[in-house]
């Protein structure tokens, strides 16, 4: 099989991998230009494609005239996108039988940032799929599919490692039915599941008023490496780094950060709270004793998600 790859992040990587080990002839791999205004914590296709030589290059979107016709002189056999950030036309998936490597179980979880959305929707699995390409997105047929448990505690980064490796064994399992033309192709039910659209950093905002487990699943959805669960106070913005979900009974206090015996928390809606081991204030690490007099000396009207006491 001669391929053509769009590949990024950590499951570009191993997928682009597991191509080789197959014996996969990969003539092209299209990837993305990183953003230095984002935190790269995860590994580079462009560097793979340079330690493997493998022609890569970064073209601006998967659109450009001069894109196609580069595909087309490939001469691919097979096309494959391995978390590829946009959208490719008909254009390039009428060139050949094209594959999408998808972070969730599909149908379940289609679209943006699928390990997210499912933590934060309290899910207890997810997986990866590998799916025909369609101009619709995530809507072709399922070719295989492998889940992984959403353990409690489980942050979206953590989470993304079982998903990256679960990819990786989906694909090699997969990999030579694909390459003698057996491989299934099972209905993707979309009356099942749901699209989601990407996340920015402002969809980590605290309603402190919502019930623990709801503001839990959020900070877990968008821990670090991710930009964080943050609430905002006199002007300082508070971003939650570690937290657990407290197991103390409820308390009969209003919503929001808290110092009590001398430890940081965050009171919900509902009496319950959250254990709070690491906390950034303005990008800096804060102790609860700062917290504390920080929360002290705040001054004017609360609003219902900016509530202060000690």
């Amino acid at each position: 099989m001669r391929a053509v790859v769009f590949a990024y992040h950590n499951v570009g990587v191993r997928c682009i991998k597991v191509l080789l080990a197959g014996g996969v002839d990969i003539a092209l791999v299209v990837t993305h230009q990183d953003n230095p205004d984002e935190n790269l914590w995860f590994a580079s296709v462009a560097e793979l494609c340079r330690s493997e030589g493998i022609a890569c290059i970064t073209p601006p979107d998967a659109n450009a005239p001069e894109l196609l016709a580069r595909l087309r002189a490939a001469g691919a056999d097979a096309l494959f996108s391995f978390y590829y950030r946009h959208m490719l036309p008909a254009s390039i998936l009428d060139l050949a039988p094209a594959y999408n490597m998808h972070g969730s179980l599909l149908p379940q979880f289609r679209g943006r940032a699928p390990v997210n959305w499912a933590v934060l929707h309290g899910a207890s699995e997810t997986g990866a799929t590998l799916h025909a390409m369609t101009v619709k997105p995530d809507a072709g047929a399922i070719v295989a599919q492998t889940a992984v448990p959403i353990l409690p505690d489980d942050t979206a980064f953590e989470v993304f490692g079982k998903v990256t490796v679960a990819a990786e064994q989906t694909l090699w399992g997969v990999l030579p039915a694909l390459l003698d033309g057996s491989a299934p192709l099972l209905p993707n039910d979309l009356t099942q599941g749901g699209y989601f659209g990407g996340r920015k950093p402002a969809d980590g905002r605290i309603d402190w008023t919502q019930p623990a487990r709801q503001v839990y699943n959020l900070h877990r959805a968008v821990a670090p490496p991710y930009p964080g669960a943050f609430t905002e106070l006199d002007g300082v913005t508070y971003v939650i780094q570690q937290a657990r979900l407290s197991r103390l009974a409820p308390v009969a206090l209003p919503p929001g950060l808290a110092v009590i015996d001398g430890a940081m928390v965050g009171v919900c809606g509902d009496g319950r709270m959250l254990a709070i081991s690491s906390l950034h204030a303005n990008g800096q690490p804060i102790s609860a004793s700062q917290l504390q007099d920080q929360l002290a000396a705040c001054a004017g009207p609360l609003n219902s998600t900016q509530e202060k006491f000690i």
